[in-house]
């Protein structure tokens, strides 16, 4: 017959058990508190105007939310064109010399960037850097193949740039480095981003089932 657990030994038991319950409905309660707070404000806002728009007893709760999504379709659609590129572009770097905007908007926009499906077009592969002078290797996203062209002693045919993200999305570092210090790892961009991004706690390494392989290193990633 077991001995009956001390008070202290109780409570570390239901603190393990309590953090691991917590750990596990947070992020769960976390992305459909989101979810839920993107409906009612759709609602909110867009359900407004179609109900003045319409005759009275027309509007049904729900109309506001799916005027919404497809609003959202419709400038994704329009973002594919390259005069919708091109205003928007104009509009943003207006947007951007608003001193506090600047800051507000930069940010967001880069954590956001961060999770976006059309962050491994701007990556053509994944790459180990050893730190000189010490074992430590940092992971990394070549973004140019080919900086030759580029102005005054900043690039050369053998130097490629390279992006360094730091851990949890705040910021990152992009070198200049020679190819030859570059060794190809051969990880699904995704993954490696996610495991640099998460500080190693992720499981990158193994490939989710139909996930295509990054390209071969030096190849150039839209062909």
């Amino acid at each position: 017959m077991k001995a009956p657990l001390e008070p202290r030994s109780m409570w570390k038991l239901v603190s393990r058990l309590f953090l691991t319950g917590l750990f596990t409905v947070l992020p769960i309660a976390i992305t459909l508190a989101v979810l839920a707070w993107f409906a009612v404000t759709l609602e909110a806002v867009l359900g407004g105007i179609i109900q003045w728009l319409l005759p009275e007893g027309l509007y049904v709760t729900g109309l506001g939310f799916l005027a919404g999504l497809g609003l959202v379709l419709l400038v994704g659609a329009m973002m594919s064109t390259w005069l919708a590129q091109r205003l928007f572009g104009s509009f943003e770097a207006a947007f951007l010399r608003l001193p506090v905007l600047k800051v507000l908007y930069g940010a967001v926009k880069d954590v956001i960037t961060m999770f976006s499906p059309h962050k491994e077009r701007h990556f053509a592969s994944v790459v180990a850097f050893n730190w000189p002078g010490t074992d430590a290797r940092m992971i990394g996203f070549v973004t140019r193949e080919n900086t030759a062209d580029l102005p005054g002693n900043l690039g050369a045919e053998d130097i490629v740039a390279v992006y360094f993200p730091m851990s949890y999305q705040i910021g990152g570092y992009m070198l200049m480095l020679p190819r030859e210090q570059l060794e190809e790892i051969d990880m699904p961009v995704h993954e490696a981003l996610r495991f640099s991004l998460t500080a190693g706690v992720s499981r990158g390494g193994a490939s989710a089932p139909g996930a295509s392989p990054a390209p071969p290193f030096g190849a150039n990633p839209d062909t």
